[in-house]
């Protein structure tokens, strides 16, 4: 009788897995464990996670299986491999996703030249979930949530501002607890960096729908567009580990000097 190979045994944690489906790899019974230290905070934004040898002996599985595992993970965008120093927790801070869930560019294509948008707050306040805001957030009409209102600028033509992006965040009152204008306009780094950094809370993807739009007379003034102007808006809800929706944002974007990219993979 043969001995069933390393992958066929059940992996081992500090926590038993959520139900799987017979068919499941077991890489991707791996992929769940370490998923659920990530949301567990056992290992931060930007720190090294366990090499896939020690990962391989916690959970008893080939380091095979554990490579497939993190490969994964560091495709979804979640654990950044670096040469010679392990894997790390991925982190917003990092120079190369700052931009991951902006897609508005310059027409030129140049980030560097335009810089980091100027933000202005024109709302921060704590307010009651609606019933479409609730449904959206996973949450019960009536919760409480964070709602904020900013307007994005961007160095134009001779360095002049020109207000950009009105964005309208919505966000889960208990996790963000504490949240004021204040320390957004007080944090130079991107807003997930903020999240992330101050509030313990890590977006990990998002979903997006677009349409052309016109503005209100109101959203008009603040870009300072005519109302036949069309715009693009953006909604997006974004979530963290297991798919909580931690925020809803609704954006207006100007389109006459920037326009909305995306690589498709």
């Amino acid at each position: 009788m043969h001995s069933p190979p390393p992958d066929a045994e059940a992996p081992v944690g500090g926590s038993p897995p959520p139900p799987t489906p017979a068919f499941s790899p077991l890489y991707q019974q791996i992929k769940g464990l370490i998923l659920q230290s990530l949301q567990a905070g056992e290992w931060k934004p930007g720190e090294l996670i366990p090499s896939e040898i020690e990962l391989a002996g916690r959970f008893r599985v080939s380091q095979g299986t554990v490579r497939k595992a993190v490969d994964e993970l560091a495709g979804d965008n979640l654990l950044v491999r670096r040469q010679g120093k392990g894997t790390f927790v991925a982190t917003h801070t990092e120079q190369h996703v700052r931009y991951r869930f902006l897609k508005l560019v310059p027409d030129d294509g140049d980030l560097d030249r335009e810089g980091p948008a100027q933000r202005r707050f024109l709302e921060c306040r704590r307010s009651r979930a609606s019933a479409e805001i609730a449904r959206a957030l996973g949450l019960r009409t009536g919760d409480a949530v964070m709602q904020v209102r900013r307007v994005l600028s961007f160095a134009g033509q001779g360095a002049v501002l020109v207000p950009t992006i009105l964005e309208d965040l919505w966000l889960p009152g208990g996790p963000f607890k504490g949240l004021t204008a204040e320390l957004m306009a007080a944090f130079r780094g991107p807003t997930y960096a903020l999240f992330e950094t101050e509030f313990g809370v890590r977006m990990v993807r998002a979903e997006e729908k677009i349409r052309a739009v016109l503005p209100d007379a109101e959203q008009a003034g603040i870009l300072q567009v005519s109302t036949g102007t069309p715009l693009l808006s953006v909604e997006r809800v974004a979530y963290t580990y297991n798919d909580a929706p931690m925020e809803l944002r609704r954006g207006l974007y100007r389109t006459d000097t920037h326009h909305y990219r995306n690589d498709l993979s």
